[in-house]
């Protein structure tokens, strides 16, 4: 199975993450999205954080771990490669991610992503995990 996929938006970027588990898809949603921004390969993860977080259901779920994904990287001026998440029937997660400091001599630049859209946002659990999320770049 593979980990993620793009698809095109005007304008934007939206992406399919894929997993046996809600929580395997949730961590390739982190890699997905990190994947636009620099080639995750090149992300060593030398420093993690750890966060907790909360909501009404998945959709807003997913929604709200992206933001927090943002928002480490903006404020902590970070690259994250490695995802680990642990998502509880009452519609929280742990996640610990790990990355390290955004050094364009060595990471690739790729495109800044500037928010996280709830447009045609998607949880679909069957006998597999798929996510649908669009970033407004």
């Amino acid at each position: 199975m593979k980990k993620f996929e793009y698809f095109d938006v005007t304008a934007d970027i939206g992406f399919y993450a894929y997993g046996n588990t809600l929580n395997e898809a949730f961590e390739n949603a982190g890699l997905a999205m990190f994947n636009i921004i620099s080639n995750t390969d090149n992300i060593t993860p030398t420093k993690s954080i750890t966060f907790e977080i909360s909501s009404e259901d998945n959709v807003s779920l997913l929604y709200d771990y992206l933001e927090e994904l943002l928002f480490y990287h903006e404020v902590e001026f970070m690259l994250f490669s490695e995802f680990e998440v642990q998502i509880m029937d009452d519609y929280s997660l742990k996640a610990v991610i790990g990355g390290e400091e955004i050094d364009w001599d060595k990471h690739e630049r790729n495109c800044e992503i500037k928010a996280i859209t709830f447009h045609q946002m998607e949880v679909s659990i069957t006998d597999t995990v798929q996510l649908k999320a669009i970033v407004d770049l």
